[in-house]
């Protein structure tokens, strides 16, 4: 199995995906069949549980959209879990230095090129698919690291120069916080930190990204124009929640 993610993030194809927040099967299966490219499971900023995140992989794989985990922290014991569940890939947190991205793909592949530790799990064809995928491992699972600290715009070069890192995604939330600015996006000093990635990610020979939070596509295509080509656009949450605010508003404003 190719994954075609992977190669696009190589190529820096334009690639837009969501993020599930809500650990229903129903809510995961509506928005792989709306046509994203792939979608990012977060286990760090939700009640999910590895459970349902294997349930959640499941459908969004068998819809054929690539099934991403953003894991809670830079942890072998996390990694592994969503891993051998069949994630195709990690966005991992908190990725500030380039001790941490290489821990981070330690993590991910087996030996002689990581250090995971081997299990037969889903992802291995409960022990009876281990060859096939441990190809797949070592050629086509993704390893993303958010920058969403000061210091990893600091490390930026740095990190990126490890081998195994496929892309890197900015997380404008987190970094507006270690600024002491949590959300202030258009502050001047946050802008210029995110100026700085911008010009960085013009000369990086792999995909940036970059979550787009509010469900806006204006936003979504200024970051394209930006040069940026792996997407987040929103999240199931603000999908329904803004709906139905708008609606009501609408309404409400008809009488």
């Amino acid at each position: 199995m190719k994954n075609t993610l992977k190669q696009k993030l190589h190529n820096k194809t334009l690639t837009i995906g969501s993020w599930i927040t809500i650990g229903n099967t129903t809510v995961a299966e509506i928005m792989a069949k709306a046509g994203f490219d792939w979608l990012t499971i977060d286990i760090e900023h939700s009640s999910i549980t590895f459970d349902q995140t294997q349930q959640l992989i499941q459908v969004i794989e068998l819809a054929g959209v690539t099934p991403l985990v953003r894991v809670g922290e830079n942890s072998s014991y996390i990694i592994k879990r969503v891993m051998d569940s069949g994630a195709h890939g990690v966005i991992v947190p908190m990725v500030n230095t380039k001790e941490d991205a290489q821990y981070a793909v330690d993590c991910v592949k087996y030996p002689p090129v990581g250090k995971r530790g081997v299990g037969l799990a889903r992802a291995q064809g409960y022990g009876f698919g281990f060859e096939e995928y441990k190809r797949f491992d070592r050629e086509d699972s993704i390893i993303i690291v958010l920058i969403e600290h000061i210091d990893a715009v600091k490390n930026i070069e740095e990190i990126l120069s490890v081998d195994g890192i496929d892309a890197f995604i900015i997380g404008p939330y987190d970094l507006s916080a270690s600024m002491g600015m949590p959300g202030e996006f258009n502050h001047p000093e946050v802008k210029k930190e995110l100026q700085k990635v911008i010009e960085f990610s013009k000369t990086y020979k792999r995909s940036s990204g970059f979550h787009v939070v509010p469900p806006d596509p204006t936003l979504v295509t200024k970051k394209i124009d930006e040069g940026y080509r792996f997407i987040g656009f929103g999240l199931d949450t603000l999908f329904l929640g803004t709906s139905c605010r708008e609606g009501l508003k609408f309404i409400r404003g008809k009488k």
